[in-house]
């Protein structure tokens, strides 16, 4: 019996929540209507703001030429691409990613860290550690002491070459 009681709860409550959604939608969506009609300001969008975007960011025509400076007319028309995306209410980030896409990463001042770009941000840490672990290695093994067992191969071969020129001095000193 309770299972059915929590049922038709939950009916009631769910038929209010309609009723109240329909209501707010009926008296709701002309007031909308009437605010959507009157255009809104456009914002002036200054030439530093867009210098801003258009300074971290390369022309996709000229060889390392920033976009803020770049004299050709695509390049202008390009700032004028930012300035109306800023009018819109984009961000940098936004503004972007939609250069990217259209021009490749290599219109961006500093290439996003995804794909093959992501070398140029963790490459350099590991040949660091490779070369650090490297000048570790050799340095221990320099200071490697020999073992108490017995001495490594190079100075039994010198013990054997200065025991035989001592052998030779000595025989050329006998038949003098």
């Amino acid at each position: 019996m309770r299972p059915a009681r929590a049922a038709r709860a939950a009916g009631y409550v769910l038929a209010a929540c309609l009723i109240v959604g329909l209501v707010f939608s009926a008296f709701g969506v002309p007031r909308a209507a009437a605010q959507s009609e009157q255009p809104s300001p456009t914002p002036v969008i200054s030439d530093d703001q867009v210098n801003a975007i258009a300074r971290d960011m390369y022309c996709p025509i000229c060889d390392n030429i920033p976009l803020d400076v770049c004299p050709t007319a695509a390049c202008a028309e390009w700032r004028e691409q930012i300035r109306t995306k800023l009018a819109e209410g984009w961000d940098r980030k936004q503004i972007e990613e939609f250069f990217a896409l259209r021009f490749s990463d290599r219109v961006l001042s500093l290439p996003p860290a995804r794909g093959l770009n992501l070398l140029l941000y963790i490459g350099p840490a590991l040949i660091l550690l490779a070369g650090i672990a490297a000048v570790y290695f050799t340095v221990k093994k320099l200071l490697k002491k020999p073992s108490a067992g017995g001495q490594t191969a190079e100075p039994a071969r010198e013990d054997e070459y200065i025991r035989r020129v001592e052998e030779e001095l000595r025989r050329r000193e006998r038949e003098k």
